[in-house]
């Protein structure tokens, strides 16, 4: 991880669009983790809107992933009953933001519903992994994995 500082999900909520685009360019990919993950989508980043959205989104729709014990397969996990659906494979790949290598959540040949979605992900804190949603090769928005300390 290059990024000298770690950064916690509340530090990250605040950030501008820019910010988290530079922070994402200047982490590494790092080692992925396994296991449940608890997730906060990052939407209207920078704005006093983004903590609010966040709460909700967990509440109602995202709660993270589950990623396989082998660390190539996930999980989402949805809606307040945290319904394990929407599979996605782990890999490696080149970020389409800057060109270096990502950790990749690829959903096109796992899920009919998902399939034109493409997560990149990279660690900016012990544990702690930022990524970016693509929809149909258009960035959506951004999103915090935390791992539980193994």
């Amino acid at each position: 991880m290059t990024v000298s500082t770690a950064y916690s999900v509340d530090q990250l909520l605040k950030m501008s669009q820019a910010q988290l685009d530079d922070l994402f360019r200047q982490s590494e990919t790092g080692e992925f983790g396994t296991g449940d993950s608890s997730g906060t989508a990052i939407v209207l980043p920078g704005t006093p809107f983004s903590g609010l959205l966040a709460k909700l989104g967990y509440w109602l729709i995202w709660q993270g992933k589950v990623i396989s014990p082998d660390g190539k397969r996930l999980k989402n996990k949805l809606t307040p009953f945290r319904i394990k659906a929407i599979a996605a494979n782990v890999d490696k790949d080149i970020s389409r933001l800057d060109g270096k290598e990502c950790t990749l959540l690829d959903y096109s040949k796992t899920s009919f519903v998902a399939g034109f979605v493409r997560d990149e992900v990279r660690q900016v804190g012990p544990n702690t992994f930022l990524g970016i949603v693509y929809c149909w090769k258009i960035k959506t928005i951004n999103f915090v994995l935390v791992f539980p300390e193994k």
